[in-house]
């Protein structure tokens, strides 16, 4: 029987060559085969089957895709249609979903869990938009659907800033437009790591002096943070609710109401990385053991159903 072949896309930077090689290596131990550099923007469609360098896609076992910096449309594109054939982690529609800001609150909130208060309404609709601002206490964040790592959010602090945005061309020319409470906090928030229902670590990011934003692309700095169950529940139930099997929960304390509220719910969350770990961020092994575990689960489960198809198919032609 032919041993079980996953394809793998990793970043590179930031120690990400040595985390795709231990990977590999775990899962080498385990018989499975790893293909490294599947990257999906060199993938193909031909008369009914996926390729990238002559590998059909198709005939993997698995495809695990861990590169947040790089993804576009075609890749994405490919993603989806691939994983109708074969299992993916994160799965299409998890990864799908928290790449979009608006439809992971929306769906936070219809599962009871805690995040920031939003808006998403048209161009057309400015009088919501100066209403909520003004019950906001006339500040807002306004936020690409699908940005990351700090970008493209504008805060706005008070009317006479709403009303140049409302004004601007990049107003005018998008649709959608995404608005957030701004949450009173101390410039600091958790990052939970989850994987396959499993809590792995809890660690901290800090704004750089003079910003709000704490993430890392944009200024901020990793802290060290211990978590308290009621943040790793909420992370965990967070997880649980956009269906990921690898997440990462950025979570804020709000001053004003006195409670945690979600922030983001992220699909790729990274590694710590070498000079990370120097620090005294080490849930780096701790988080491949996990991911290595869900894959050979994955790959097995997936193996297990092609044999039962082809059973059943069997037996139906028999009769």
């Amino acid at each position: 029987m032919q041993k079980p072949q996953i394809g793998m896309w990793m970043y590179q930077n930031g120690g990400g060559t040595e985390i795709e090689n231990k990977l590999s290596y775990q899962l080498q131990d385990r018989n499975i085969n790893v293909i490294k550099n599947i990257d999906l923007k060199n993938a193909v469609a031909h008369n009914g089957s996926l390729y990238c360098h002559d590998i059909n896609l198709n005939q993997l076992d698995l495809f695990f895709s861990y590169n947040a910096g790089n993804q576009t449309h075609h890749q994405t594109y490919i993603y989806k249609e691939l994983n109708k054939s074969i299992p993916m982690i994160n799965n299409f529609e998890a990864f799908d979903l928290t790449e979009d800001k608006f439809r992971t609150s929306h769906l936070l909130n219809q599962h009871s869990i805690t995040c920031s208060d939003y808006l998403l309404c048209g161009s057309e609709n400015i009088l919501k938009i100066y209403d909520q601002f003004q019950a906001w206490g006339n500040q807002a964040i306004l936020k690409s659907l699908h940005g990351w790592g700090g970008k493209d959010l504008i805060k706005i602090n008070n009317r006479k800033e709403l009303q140049n945005i409302l004004q601007s061309n990049f107003f005018k020319e998008n649709p959608t437009h995404y608005f957030e409470r701004v949450i009173k906090n101390d410039f600091t928030d958790y990052r939970i790591d989850i994987v396959n229902n499993e809590f792995i670590a809890c660690y901290g990011r800090k704004a750089a002096k003079g910003s709000w934003k704490t993430n890392v692309t944009a200024g901020g700095k990793v802290i060290p943070r211990e978590a308290n169950d009621e943040i790793v529940n909420i992370a965990l139930q967070a997880a649980k609710a956009c269906q990921l099997e690898i997440a990462g929960v950025d979570i804020l304390f709000d001053i004003e109401r006195q409670q945690y509220v979600v922030l983001e719910v992220n699909g790729i969350p990274a590694f710590a990385t070498p000079q990370q770990e120097k620090s005294g961020l080490n849930f780096n092994t701790k988080k491949i053991d996990a991911i290595v575990q869900l894959i050979d689960e994955k790959v097995h489960e997936h193996r297990q159903n092609y044999y039962n198809n082809v059973i059943r198919r069997e037996t139906e032609n028999e009769y």
